[in-house]
């Protein structure tokens, strides 16, 4: 077995991995990265960018069916070829899995090693038989996996997750979508579109990443209008039948409701840190109810049952916020503190962006701050606007959404938003923006705001938000504001 030593070992070439092994060079640190599946990261090959080339197409086939409603008239059948949608998918994500692979390969063949990784110790890895690698510390950054109850295995290959539908050449013809989180309202609606029978299932009534009990109402009625969402669905039963699967629903009260037949079931359940496998037991590591390793935010540095610790751990494998642009932040953090303990520094805590989430579904989900679940009731007042008769989203016939934004009476401070709204990605980023700034609601009502646009909308919940805080006393205190 070859022996390796290096000033850092980072564990794992997805997106926080490369972020990771890239800040520890930078720093001067001799730093090896381990991988033991393709490279390429998820992101590129089954996350975020082929996944938003098969909502694309979607929203075209949408758009065509909206065109009347404009006085446009398209003669004809329209037809959509899964074949050619799922050839223009695969095309551009293996370009964007290019870009990644050129990234990786411009790594020093000697800083590369393959293998499944495996901890010996706080400073010792085993990679496979073949190198016992011993760093100064190293960065747990090993991603993440869609998880699924063991009954849904009784499908065999009806059984998929989101990963596998990159690979389709043609489109099915059925679909049901297990789990509304994000990952099932976004495909669940994009292969509604493209012309599949698609019914989405949930258990409990969560929607995405919705906590606001008024927004949630809202996305629940909304979606329900265009595909079957039924966020506390009662499945009696999930059974393979031939090459079909049968999904039996019933009410309530345990009555039959419904027997339907899809040729697949995706399973959209979650996602679970990979952190098993890898011998953290070997470790002295403080780990969670899950495994996963506890670690400090501001530093991705994790905690010691016997002092300080020489590990971090960074991105999906932390299930902290399990977000790309949070995994190249985490990366840099980890990668860089990494170095710095190494090299016989301190470890610095660094900063860590405003909250931001976004759906893309059609309307738009966007999450800014903690949402509302994170907020202390008496402690916010909401401001509200809807986009049914704003005037930018009527012009576009895009007028459904529901807007809620929350500020601090006491101070004027903005706390944060729920939404689901036309172009909600772009009214997240200047919402985030706002609150990382420590805005006011009254110097966000000083920021310009064009005429006609979406965000307009944006200003009507401000502005509500606003006259609350004036005209109506603070809910525990009975003051009014004062700035």
């Amino acid at each position: 077995m070859k022996t390796v030593r290096v000033d850092v070992a980072v564990i794992g070439a997805g997106t926080a991995g490369l972020g990771a092994y890239h800040a520890a060079i930078a720093a001067g640190a001799r730093t090896a990265i381990i991988e033991e599946s393709n490279y390429g990261t998820t992101c590129a090959r089954v996350g975020c960018m082929p996944s938003k080339l098969l909502i694309a197409a979607a929203e075209a086939a949408h758009a065509i069916g909206k065109a009347s409603g404009f006085g446009i008239q398209v003669e004809g059948v329209i037809r959509i070829d899964g074949r050619r949608v799922m050839d223009r998918i695969q095309r551009e994500r293996d370009r964007f899995i290019g870009f990644v692979l050129r990234e990786t390969q411009a790594i020093p063949e000697e800083n590369r090693i393959h293998g499944h990784a495996r901890f010996l110790n706080n400073h010792t890895i085993a990679v496979d038989d073949h190198t016992r690698l011993t760093a100064k510390s190293i960065v747990i950054a090993t991603g993440s996996r869609a998880d699924y109850p063991d009954s849904f295995k009784a499908l065999g290959d009806r059984l998929i997750i989101s990963d596998d539908i990159f690979n389709w050449l043609d489109l099915p013809k059925s679909v049901a979508v297990i789990g509304p989180g994000i990952i099932g309202l976004e495909m669940g609606q994009a292969l509604h579109r493209l012309g599949v029978h698609v019914v989405v299932l949930g258990r409990g009534g969560s929607v995405g990443p919705i906590s606001d009990p008024e927004i949630r109402s809202y996305a629940i009625s909304t979606f329900n209008e265009e595909f079957t969402l039924e966020p506390d669905a009662h499945i009696a039963a999930m059974l393979r039948d031939g090459d079909r699967v049968a999904i039996h629903r019933s009410r309530p009260d345990g009555s039959h409701q419904k027997t339907e037949y899809f040729d697949y079931v995706l399973a959209s359940t979650g996602r679970i840190p990979n952190v098993t496998g890898i011998d953290l037991i070997q470790t002295s590591l403080r780990l969670d109810v899950k495994g996963v390793p506890l670690f400090d935010p501001e530093t991705t540095r994790t905690e010691s049952t016997d002092g300080a610790s020489p590990i971090f751990i960074a991105g999906d494998a932390s299930n902290f916020i399990p977000l790309l642009h949070e995994a190249i932040d985490e990366g840099v953090i980890a990668g860089k503190n990494a170095a710095l303990l190494a090299l016989g520094k301190p470890v610095t805590p660094s900063l860590r962006r405003a909250p931001i989430g976004i759906v893309f579904t059609d309307p738009q989900i966007g999450i800014i701050g903690g949402g509302f679940h994170s907020m202390k009731t008496g402690t916010f007042a909401t401001g509200q606007a809807s986009f049914e008769n704003q005037g930018r989203a009527r012009i576009l016939l895009k007028n459904k959404g529901l807007l809620n934004v929350y500020g601090d009476p006491m101070t004027d401070r903005f706390l944060g938003a729920e939404m689901l709204t036309p172009a909600a990605e772009h009214l997240a980023h200047l919402l985030s923006w706002a609150l990382q700034s420590k805005m006011t609601i009254t110097q966000m009502l000083e920021m310009p705001f064009y005429h006609p646009v979406i965000e307009e909308g944006l200003r009507t919940a401000l502005q509500h938000l606003h006259t609350k805080f004036y005209c109506l006393p603070h809910p525990n205190t009975g003051r009014r504001p004062v700035h």
